[in-house]
């Protein structure tokens, strides 16, 4: 008999992590490096990440400094951030680009609120669909034999608390992220 919860905790913890990873990229007023995370740049003819061809800081709290190592990639770095949907324009100065970030609009934070809660649903939906993948795998079970209908129900039960524990996980996260872009 094998009740092997683990491969679906471990998948709802994935999605947790993936939902900050996300979030982390949603700029709040302050600037973050994080933002830059999911910007590539075409160089030598591969998609590279910004923060692998260049140092990132944040010398205040309101902008970044991106220093390329290497000088020809300046331009490249540029035109992708001007292309992502980062809604700010890069200052080039020849040796680095700053990014300056805006205080936020009251409007511009709703808006971002309501993509934190579309990710965070989005991630509930992940969480009860590994739920959904992990019952399908029990009941074949039981239907097999390999386990009792009360194995079966502890497994339901045990899986049902699992879920909830997620989902109020994610919540939390993505409350938390909120609060920190309706801060002035």
């Amino acid at each position: 008999m094998s009740l092997d919860y683990q491969e679906f905790e471990n998948k709802m913890k994935k999605t947790c992590e993936f939902l900050k990873e996300q979030l982390a990229a949603v700029r709040a007023g302050k600037a973050n490096p994080a933002v830059l995370d999911r910007i590539t740049v075409e160089y030598y003819g591969t998609d590279t990440p910004i923060n692998q061809l260049a140092s990132i800081s944040s010398p205040d709290a309101r902008s970044l400094l991106i220093q390329p190592w290497d000088a020809s990639a300046l331009k490249a770095i540029e035109k992708a951030i001007q292309a992502s949907e980062l809604g700010i324009n890069p200052q080039n100065d020849g040796r680095a680009i700053r990014l300056i970030f805006p205080q936020l609009t009251e409007e511009r934070r709703k808006d971002l609120a309501k993509q934190v809660k579309k990710y965070g649903e989005d991630a509930k939906v992940a969480v009860r669909n590994i739920r959904r993948d992990a019952m399908d795998k029990f009941k074949a079970q039981k239907k097999k034999s390999e386990i009792t209908e009360d194995d079966f129900k502890d497994v339901e039960k045990d899986m049902q608390k699992l879920t909830d524990d997620f989902i109020k996980e994610v919540e939390k996260i993505a409350d938390d992220k909120e609060k920190e872009l309706m801060e002035l």
